[in-house]
């Protein structure tokens, strides 16, 4: 084999190795066993889910020190993160043929910090669909301690969403925010 040829094959197999890129790993907002049925006697869809521009993406963002923010290039959401948040919020307050009520939901705050905890601060709005009631405007302040691992960030994030699906649940029920 000429010389040409064993120095471009060479060249043609490290640069192909250059590329490789480290996988990606997809992550989700819906735990992966299902609480059941709603606890709630109300069917709550939702109207619409809003998050803070700097998280809503598809790449898991986290918090570094004080200030500073870091974009995982290979831990993504599944979907936007807001999409994320609205799919396992449906999931979980679904409950057909009962009463309906709306749900608007605006994170303040989604906070991801690895070893530490996740935080979700929401401000959201549950409205009865069947009567003349006025809205309930609650707001809930949601952190759970984390572990170092992504997939443990990410099941804090899943507990933050349930404990946050009971607070709606109970509003729904009483009728007063939790």
């Amino acid at each position: 084999m000429p010389l040409t040829l064993k120095f471009t094959l060479v060249a043609v197999t490290l640069l192909l190795g250059a590329c490789r890129s480290d996988p990606i790993h997809y992550h989700t907002l819906i735990p992966a066993q299902p609480a059941g049925q709603s606890h709630s006697d109300v069917d709550i869809q939702i109207e619409q889910v809003s998050v803070p521009p700097q998280v809503d993406r598809t790449q898991m963002v986290i918090r570094q020190g004080n200030s500073g923010l870091a974009i995982l290039e290979t831990e993504w959401w599944g979907a936007s993160l807001a999409d994320e948040l609205h799919s396992s919020l449906d999931e979980q307050l679904s409950n057909p043929g009962a009463p309906k009520s709306s749900l608007r939901v605006d994170v303040q705050r989604f906070d991801s910090i690895p070893g530490r905890y996740a935080r979700m601060d929401v401000q959201w709005r549950l409205r009865s669909l069947g009567g003349d009631t006025r809205p309930l405007i609650c707001r809930s302040n949601l952190q759970t301690p984390a572990g170092a691992s992504i997939d443990e960030l990410v099941t804090a994030h899943q507990q933050n969403v349930r404990q946050f699906v009971d607070l709606v649940e109970q509003a729904a029920a009483r009728k007063v925010c939790p």
